[in-house]
């Protein structure tokens, strides 16, 4: 079930990236699109999360914990958008979707197999063909050294981005094992589920996304911005749902490619919009190579092979 609500995921997130792609060709900017979409996904996650289940439980510490994660959210995005100004576009969304095969190796390092983190070594060869696959897809074939300002803002993205993602599997360790989810932190039963955690993580995003937007561009989002920005954020707000019940509900065997699989679902996803309504060039190979990283990654050939 991990797996399958990663896939829907990734094909979420890619067509609200398809929403910011409309609204920047209709005259608008990303972080007009960003900053609605973020904060119009807050009311999608409390619908999904406190309204749905009806648990409105509330711990100062929960929210501290949330409002940390919000804080490295706007990072990622913040040090993305510094990347893109300063390279390649292509290669810096590929560098942070490498960063998705990281965050087992640290999940495996400090939490282990007691909490169901294993790592092997076709996990570790499927992991290497998606970076290659990823890395492949990216290149644009520019010279990496003259771009010393893209390195640092590429290399930020990529350890926020990993530190963001280690962030949400540690959550979902205070659901499956309360009381005992490392670190020495935990929190009251009733608010274990933590159901406040993403509404107070985007929140916290949106609130920095509207102030680097209204600092930088003075102005009120235009009416095309706004339409986008709400479409957007419902498609988001599902693909960030399934992406937290996914690191809720997978098995040992699914966790080590549960973000991989995400990466490459939106890869995909975003090339096949992109040929399909711009005519982009897309690298098939490339994805091809990912594909078969993340099957050699989540089959479990030792038993197939005995």
């Amino acid at each position: 079930m991990g797996i399958q609500l990663m896939l829907l995921a990734g094909i979420c997130v890619a067509i609200s990236n398809l929403f910011l792609r409309r609204s920047i060709d209709s005259g608008g900017t990303s972080k007009a699109y960003l900053m609605l979409q973020l904060g119009l996904t807050v009311f999608v996650m409390i619908l999904l999360g406190p309204v749905r289940t009806g648990n409105y439980a509330w711990e100062p510490s929960m929210a501290i914990f949330a409002l940390a994660g919000g804080i490295l959210l706007a990072s990622v995005m913040g040090f993305l958008g510094k990347a893109f100004e300063n390279g390649p576009p292509g290669l810096s969304v590929a560098m942070l979707n490498c960063s998705s095969v990281m965050p087992i190796l640290m999940l495996v390092l400090f939490f282990g197999a007691q909490f169901g983190f294993y790592y092997t070594l076709w996990n570790a060869i499927g992991s290497i063909l998606v970076i290659a696959g990823i890395c492949w897809a990216g290149w644009d074939g520019g010279n990496i050294a003259s771009r010393r300002k893209w390195l640092l803002f590429v290399s930020l993205t990529f350890f926020a981005h990993v530190f963001y993602l280690v962030f949400l599997s540690w959550r979902s360790l205070f659901i499956n094992f309360p009381g005992q989810s490392g670190l020495g932190l935990a929190f009251s039963p009733e608010a274990a589920s933590m159901q406040w955690f993403m509404p107070i993580v985007f929140a916290t995003a949106a609130f920095i996304q509207g102030v680097l937007f209204f600092s930088g561009e003075r102005r009120m989002p235009n009416r095309t911005e706004v339409s986008y920005g709400m479409v957007g954020s419902v498609v988001h707000g599902v693909g960030a749902f399934a992406m937290l019940k996914a690191t809720e509900v997978a098995t040992s065997v699914e966790h080590a490619m549960l973000f991989p699989i995400f990466s490459v679902t939106l890869i995909v996803g975003c090339n096949l919009w992109g040929k399909w309504l711009y005519q982009e060039q897309v690298h098939w190979k490339a994805n091809a190579v990912c594909i078969g990283g993340l099957l050699l990654g989540t089959v479990d050939w030792s038993s197939i092979f005995g």
